[in-house]
């Protein structure tokens, strides 16, 4: 009986070294049916890189002001009154209660 199979024993191989792959890259990690998957991530991490940028340009020219040579008086008010927890009279000041958990 395993004689008469013998010829067909590469080819069953084959066959199923075929289907093995092909199941993989259909329904693995980096398979075809996950490329949807991949486009979502890849669309969150290009919105938080935007948002990234913008932070990051906003810190450059906050820190650009507040450099011995272009110092800005209002800029440096503002961190001076956020630091040392003051406010001015004119000002409105909205407390909020810190949740700790």
């Amino acid at each position: 009986m395993l004689a008469r199979l013998r010829p067909y024993l590469p080819t069953a191989a084959l066959a199923f070294l075929i289907f093995y792959f092909g199941f993989h890259a259909f329904t693995g990690e980096r398979g075809l049916l996950s490329s949807n998957q991949r486009d979502e991530t890849l669309a969150a991490k290009t919105r938080e890189l935007a948002q990234m940028r913008a932070q990051r340009q906003d810190l450059e020219v906050r820190a650009r002001l507040l450099r011995d040579t272009s110092l800005s008086a209002d800029l440096l008010e503002e961190r001076a009154r956020s630091l040392l927890g003051f406010a001015d009279p004119r000002d409105y000041v909205i407390r909020m209660s810190q949740q700790g958990g």
